[in-house]
Parts: C-alpha cells; sequence; structure tokens
C-alpha cells in the first residue's frame, strides 16, 4: 500500500475531533518526511494506526455522550460506534501480548502489565455498554418497523382497555394527538402511579427519520398492554377518542416489546418532505 493509499484507508467516518484533526495532521507530515526518505514505512503505520485510534475514540465518545439520547442515534451510527469499540479492544490485546513477550524475555517487569491489563477491563466495560445500547436501539427499531408493518392490517376495536388484547390492537380515535394531549397523559400518569411515563421515542427521532418513517406528534411508551398502567393508558386514551396502537408481544418474529404507540400511524415521508 501507498502511504498516499495509508490515508485513505484511514478516513473513516467520524467526528473532526481535536484529537482526529492532530492525529490526521501528523500522520500527513510523517507521510511527507516518508516521501522524503526522512522516516520508515513503519513510522507512516504508526502514524495511520493513531489516527483510526483517534477515529474510533471520537466515535465511541459521540455514541455515549450523555446528552445525546437513545433515539437520537441512528442504528448505523449505532453499529459504528459498536465497531470502534470492538477494534479498541484488539488494539489492546495486542498491545498486551507484546508487553507480555517483553515480560517473558525478561526485558521487562511482570508490574509493567498491570496498566495494560486495567485498560484492557475497563475497554471490555466498554465493550458491553456499547452492546447493550446497540441491542435496546435495535429494540426501538424494531418496534418502528412492527408499527409500519401492522397500520394497514387491523381494523379499529370499540372498546379494549377492559376486554382480552389482542397480540396488536388498534385504535383510530377521532381526536389528533399532539403536544397538549400527551402533556396531559403524562401529569394524569405520574399523579396516578407516582412516577414516570416510560417514553421509548417521543416525536421525530433521528432513527426514525433514518428509516423514512414520519413520527412527529407520536410517542411509543414501554408499557405492556395487559398490565395495569397499559390498561389504564389506553382506557385514558379511549375515553378522550385520541389514537393507539397496543403491541402485546412480537410482530413476524421480531423482538418487539410489547409497547403502546400513541397517535396515527408512522407515515413514510414523502420526497419533498
Amino acid at each position: 500500500m501507498t502511504f498516499v493509499g495509508l490515508l485513505a484507508a484511514v478516513a473513516l467516518p467520524a467526528a473532526e475531533t481535536a484529537g482526529v484533526r492532530q492525529a490526521r495532521e501528523q500522520l500527513e507530515q510523517i507521510r511527507k518526511l516518508a516521501d522524503a526518505g526522512a522516516v520508515s514505512r513503519k513510522q507512516v503505520e504508526q502514524a495511520a494506526g493513531a489516527l483510526r485510534q483517534a477515529q474510533d475514540d471520537a466515535l465511541i465518545a459521540e455514541t455515549l455522550d450523555a446528552r445525546v439520547a437513545l433515539e437520537d442515534l441512528t442504528e448505523q451510527q449505532s453499529t459504528e460506534a459498536t465497531g470502534a469499540a470492538a477494534r479498541r479492544l484488539e488494539r489492546q490485546l495486542a498491545q498486551l501480548a507484546q508487553q507480555a513477550i517483553l515480560v517473558g524475555e525478561g526485558v521487562a517487569p511482570r508490574t509493567s502489565l498491570v496498566p495494560f491489563e486495567e485498560e484492557l477491563d475497563a475497554t471490555r466495560r466498554l465493550v458491553d455498554a456499547m452492546e447493550q445500547r446497540a441491542r435496546s436501539l435495535a429494540e426501538i427499531a424494531a418496534m418502528i418497523r412492527a408499527e409500519q408493518e401492522v397500520s394497514d392490517q387491523h381494523p379499529d376495536q370499540p372498546s379494549i382497555a377492559d376486554g382480552a388484547i389482542a397480540r396488536i390492537t388498534r385504535f383510530a380515535g377521532g381526536s389528533k394527538f399532539g403536544n397538549e394531549e400527551f402533556k396531559r397523559v403524562v401529569l394524569e400518569f405520574e399523579r396516578k402511579f407516582d412516577h414516570k411515563l416510560p417514553v421509548s421515542a417521543r416525536g421525530e427521532t433521528a432513527l426514525h427519520r433514518s428509516m423514512g418513517f414520519d413520527h412527529r406528534d407520536r410517542v411509543d411508551v414501554a408499557l405492556n398492554p395487559d398490565g395495569v398502567e397499559g390498561r389504564w393508558l389506553m382506557r385514558f386514551l379511549e375515553e378522550r377518542n385520541l389514537p393507539f396502537f397496543a403491541f402485546r408481544t412480537a410482530v413476524r418474529g421480531q423482538a418487539t416489546a410489547p409497547h403502546i404507540h400513541m397517535g396515527a400511524p408512522s407515515a413514510r415521508y414523502r420526497t419533498t418532505d
């Protein structure tokens, strides 16, 4: 691979943080020195590796940013960040193995392995967290797909809150669900059950948009329609003639958790939206 090729190989999608910019500039500088014969190819490869690591670190930090809600991520972002964490783990395993060789040869003391082992443990925990976050996002995506699949397939039922709940139930209502209705639901739910309404997706999210669905004026809540809280919510919505979908179980093999979608079915975006 040429030095230019090494630059292209590390042109991964990542936030252009100060660390990424610094690593990229360092690689470009070393590449120029290599072209002039002042440094070795190995040094270029090391600089390229440092840039890849900086890009992976930026992806991870961006995804785990406390200000970024889970539903504001896309599946692609989650996949890229999870891959970045896995690559970090691979690099640290290689570094630990190299240090263990030095210890085995008597070049370095056994205690020199401790910081490598500690960093490896921390990265394993990070990978676990990223994978859990990816699973949670996949669950929300499955909900979105399930809602779209059944939006036109299930007739309305006149009253469902007190009867047997079908696997998927739709109540069309005659009123529009919007921000004021959502606020009323939240206040009444918290007054009734003394804890927050478990909202999994409110309004338009990056995930819905990336999948091509209009989720404006719609809210998904992680409540089982068979449970006390789920039946209360359905009854509350029915009494106010507000539309909703109730999902009891998985749809067509998808790992869709029970939930209630408040509002009209999520429509696909038009090309002009």
